[in-house]
């Protein structure tokens, strides 16, 4: 029982954390680029490439909006009403749907670096936000597999 209490306590905690650092990831470096068409900046963050994108294909920019931002906070903000019982345990499907959205932006940004790198168009290299978002998707995950877990009986 205590361990339960405990872990119910973790999740909450840790899904909090995430309202915070969601934002800290989106404005950090991903990546560093020397030469690319779409990119003049040096270094580029999920916000950054996002101005770039609205400057360049309005579509791209609205996907990659809805799933670097819109999908992992909200799915952050649904987990955290569940968890302080205001909102039912039957939207866990749906919130699990906004993770693996959230997820499927990490790929598309490992992609166009591969991508990069193989083509040889300067020079790219991870930054430390690229793990920083990529580890709020992970954790988030994780809360939504522990959440969706029924509650031990006593």
């Amino acid at each position: 029982m205590a361990h339960s209490a405990r872990l119910d306590t973790l999740k909450k905690l840790a899904n909090l954390a995430l309202l915070v650092l969601f934002p800290i990831a989106w404005f950090a470096p991903l990546l560093r680029a020397g030469i690319l068409p779409l990119f003049s900046l040096s270094e580029i963050s999920v916000i950054s490439g996002l101005q770039s994108l609205w400057d360049t294909d309005v579509f791209l920019a609205l996907l990659v909006t809805v799933f670097a931002l819109f999908a992992p906070y909200l799915k952050t903000i649904g987990l955290a009403l569940i968890h302080f019982g205001l909102l039912r345990r039957k939207v866990l499907p749906v919130l699990n749907i906004l993770g693996k959205l959230a997820m499927a932006d990490i790929f598309l940004i490992a992609l166009y670096i591969v991508l990069i790198k193989g083509i040889g168009v300067g020079r790219v290299e991870t930054g430390w936000g690229l793990y920083l978002f990529t580890g709020c998707i992970l954790v988030s995950i994780a809360i939504s597999h522990y959440t969706a877990r029924k509650p031990s009986l006593k």
